[in-house]
């Protein structure tokens, strides 16, 4: 993704250097000399990056219905480390789950010892030695990298959530990774980076969860490959607290024949972003997007979705549904890009809008951008509301008013939540949609 040029502005150019006066010191104590001098290495690179970029504003186009003035408004202060037992727990994936606090690992909410043979999940602070060789030539290398709160996530890395799955590990349990942010009495900034690497036949299961208590600024990244053959089915929650703010970037590379699903879930967050950006380095390669955002009260959710299919015989279908009430507001734009190498592909891309209020917004734009002339491709949006006809039939068979609406929303989500590949995180999600 192409950095855009903004306007300087010394509020903003304040913002991101007060992120960068606060950023924890690299661990290089705990990691190997070599590993340590790399990793101090990138993020003085980044931090210098960072330096010379300002803060989007609305007259960036990726930006230009994203309105976060009032973050950069905000008085942010250092996390501190914090201990909690307030945590929420996967039935599923009780002994495959690691755990982070405000960024830093956290051993006694973690419990991995439910994983098989082949495949390692930790943190980079505990990384052994033998592990380095694999972590250091993939780090902070996904394509987007320059975009402003990617690098400054990479110049802020303290620790890092790690899974890399060696060829041919298949792990029949999901992986929970829990990142908490717990903030006191003032506004602080959490940074967590994740790494996922699934080598040659691996297939994995993968439950990303953000929450958090308090008011705070989490800025997110999670970087995923996928070897040959390969299969990662990711599900990415974030119910962050009402207050909070959260950006996040997932960003994903495929190798020939790997299948990637990313299944994610927006609930939470006054103000929350999130960017998945995938590119398909290989024949016959799957990828699948869904998404659900409810938002409600004077929430704003955006989704930026960006898919690069660089070969022949690729395959991405994409879903993303929204529920939006009140004075609530949620962007969707959604990019494909099909060069000429990609030929033979087959692309669909869908954005479904829900508006429960006449006070809610939505802004939607699907993309699609062509320059193969052997392709199946489709794109689109709609934007609608509850049909007052569908309500009073309902009604009429004996439901009141409110559970026919509720039944109507229900259908409306259930294709999305039915794709969440853990049955409890199903549960959930719709016990919380049904008391919204």
């Amino acid at each position: 993704m192409t950095q855009t040029t903004t306007i300087p502005s010394v509020n903003r150019d304040r913002f991101l250097s007060k992120i960068l006066e606060i950023r924890p010191d690299a661990p290089v104590n705990q990691l190997d000399k070599e590993t340590g001098e790399w990793l101090h290495n990138i993020r003085e690179q980044s931090a210098s990056w960072v330096s010379r970029l300002t803060v989007p504003t609305k007259k960036d186009e990726e930006w230009r219905f994203t309105d976060i003035a009032s973050l950069l408004d905000l008085e942010i202060v250092a996390s501190t480390s914090f201990t909690t037992d307030n945590i929420t727990t996967i039935p599923e994936a009780e002994d495959t789950r690691l755990v982070f606090v405000n960024g830093s690992y956290s051993e006694e909410l973690s419990n991995t010892v439910g994983l098989p043979k082949g495949i390692y999940v930790g943190s980079l602070t505990n990384l052994p030695e033998a592990y380095c060789k694999y972590f250091r030539p993939f780090l902070g290398t996904q394509p987007g990298k320059e975009e402003v709160f990617t690098s400054l996530n990479t110049a802020s890395i303290a620790d890092v959530a790690i899974i890399w799955a060696a060829p041919n590990t298949v792990v029949e349990k999901p992986i929970h990774l829990l990142f908490l942010s717990v903030a006191e009495n003032s506004v602080t900034i959490s940074q967590p980076r994740g790494w996922i690497v699934a080598e040659k036949n691996c297939q994995l299961t993968i439950i990303e969860e953000y929450n958090g208590m308090s008011s705070y600024l989490t800025n997110a990244v999670t970087e995923i490959w996928l070897g040959e053959n390969a299969q990662i089915n990711h599900t990415r929650l974030q119910q962050e607290y009402p207050t909070a703010y959260h950006i996040g970037k997932t960003a994903v590379t495929q190798q020939r024949d790997s299948r990637y699903t990313l299944t994610e879930i927006n609930l939470g967050a006054k103000l929350s972003r999130h960017t998945p950006e995938i590119h398909q380095d290989g024949e016959q390669t799957e990828t699948y997007l869904n998404g659900l955002t409810i938002a409600k009260d004077e929430q704003t959710a955006d989704t930026q979705s960006v898919i690069n299919l660089h070969h022949p015989h690729g395959t991405t279908d994409q879903l993303h549904k929204c529920i939006v009430s009140d004075r609530a507001h949620t962007i969707f734009n959604g990019k494909v890009f099909v060069p000429k190498p990609a030929q033979l592909t087959n692309a669909a891309q869908l954005n479904r809008n829900l508006l429960l209020s006449p006070k809610a917004r939505v802004d939607t734009k699907p993309e699609l951008q062509i320059t193969a002339d052997n392709v199946k491709c489709s794109h689109g949006a709609t934007v609608s509301q509850l049909e007052a006809d569908e309500i009073f039939y309902l009604r009429s068979r004996g439901l009141t008013e409110n559970d026919a609406r509720q039944l109507l929303i229900d259908a409306f989500v259930a294709e999305i939540i039915e794709r969440i590949p853990v049955k409890s995180i199903q549960e959930n999600i719709q016990s919380v949609i049904s008391n919204q």
